[in-house]
């Protein structure tokens, strides 16, 4: 009678071995991407109409504060609600994403400590879980859209490579994120502070164009400015055209996010087991 073959478990022994764990452990990513989505909706009061009450009053918040008392300008003859609407999409879904991401080793403690898998299939399931908010509030713009009359052309299949942008930006940075929980558990309270303050200082409440040409490039540093103006662009007839420094720029941090972040949890996550 041979001997059944025994089965070494590493964390990752080579990049290609890991890269292929992380495949062979795609069901867990579903696994675990349906278990948010089912707790988040089924264990709230009021579930899918907070997704939507929330941007709703933002947008009016934002409407009254900028448009009406600042007196900012919209973008050409786009109604200032839909201004607002339309860039808070990209960064509610950021935003979400960002903390639901930071802290979701924590919350997963039980699975990383007993069981072997690529640790960082939480995070990603995290942000992907995300996108279902985002989805829900898209039907919210479509709805104020039809309000206003104003309906998008062709432009609106620029809306994937976006999305595609939007999600690099907040993957990187919240598996950056994760890992850094974990270590240092002062980051959740700085996680909150980040959203919160990120939430005025980008184009979410204004059009990008009252930024001062002095301090532009300095502003497009932060990589939601380039997704929420690209964002406009697509949905909204605004009558100007495409700045494409902003998204050159959002697209070269995101990449350098989603790198740096991916190598940063790969160094920590021989010791995440330990140390959460």
């Amino acid at each position: 009678m041979s001997a059944e073959p025994i089965i070494v478990i590493e964390a990752g022994k080579s990049e290609r071995k890991y890269w292929r764990d992380v495949w062979n452990y795609r069901e867990l990513l579903y696994f675990l991407t349906w278990r948010d989505v089912l707790v988040r909706y089924k264990q709230t009061v009021i579930g899918v109409a907070w997704v939507i009450l929330r941007p709703l009053l933002i947008m009016l918040v934002f409407t009254i504060a900028f448009g009406k008392i600042a007196k900012l300008p919209s973008e050409g003859a786009t109604p200032y609600p839909l201004l607002v609407l339309a860039g808070l999409l990209p960064w509610q879904f950021f935003a979400t994403a960002l903390s639901e991401a930071s802290a979701s080793l924590v919350s997963n403690a039980n699975l990383v400590t007993k069981v072997y898998f690529p640790r960082i299939v939480v995070p990603v399931s995290a942000t992907i879980t995300s996108l279902v908010d985002f989805v829900v509030t898209l039907g919210l713009l479509v709805a104020a859209m039809a309000w206003y009359g104003v309906w998008p052309s062709a432009r609106i299949l620029a809306i994937i490579p976006l999305l595609a942008l939007m999600f690099t930006a907040a993957l990187g940075a919240g598996i950056w994120l994760a890992a850094l929980n974990v270590r240092y558990r002062d980051f959740r309270y700085i996680v909150p502070f980040i959203v919160q303050f990120g939430l005025y200082v980008s184009p979410v409440g204004f059009s990008s164009k009252v930024i001062p040409e002095g301090w532009a490039w300095i502003y497009m540093i932060n990589p939601m400015v380039g997704v929420i103006d690209g964002f406009r662009w697509a949905l909204l007839d605004t009558g100007a055209p495409l700045d494409l420094r902003p998204l050159a720029v959002s697209a070269a941090i995101s990449l350098g996010l989603l790198w740096a972040g991916i190598a940063y949890f790969r160094r920590a996550e021989r010791s995440l087991a330990d140390v959460i």
